[in-house]
């Protein structure tokens, strides 16, 4: 089992920066690949970004391509999502999650996830 707990979410305008933070609880962190998803009012939830379980490979969305950087440190059991130049069209509930099998590569469909966090919410205002 994988509990996720985000923070840093917030209120920031255009062209600022957040730093969001993913705490995780369970021994099985470290193996597993993690993703950023976001959903605003009255749309789908949405893939952010991705990182393989060591860090070795991330994968972004078009939209964040450039501006958002996914990193983690398994040793403190967090994962991290840096957002830059941020626009208000970023705003949303910003949600983190653990795949659902050890070693698996980072993907970007919800269904590959099977943890997820409470989710933070992030405004930008223009």
């Amino acid at each position: 089992q994988v509990q996720l707990v985000e923070s840093g979410g917030g209120l920031v305008q255009a062209g600022g920066s957040l730093r969001l933070s993913c705490a995780a609880s369970g021994r099985t962190f470290s193996s597993r690949a993690m993703g950023w998803f976001r959903q605003a009012p009255g749309k789908e939830r949405e893939f952010v970004a991705a990182i393989s379980w060591n860090g070795g490979n991330t994968y972004y969305a078009d939209s964040v391509k450039g501006r958002f950087t996914i990193s983690r440190d398994n040793a403190k059991n967090t994962v991290y999502l840096q957002m830059n130049s941020l626009k208000p069209e970023d705003t949303a509930v910003y949600y983190c999650a653990a795949d659902r099998d050890p070693f698996l590569p980072p993907g970007g469909s919800s269904y590959e996830y099977d943890y997820w966090g409470q989710g933070t919410q992030v405004t930008v205002s223009s």
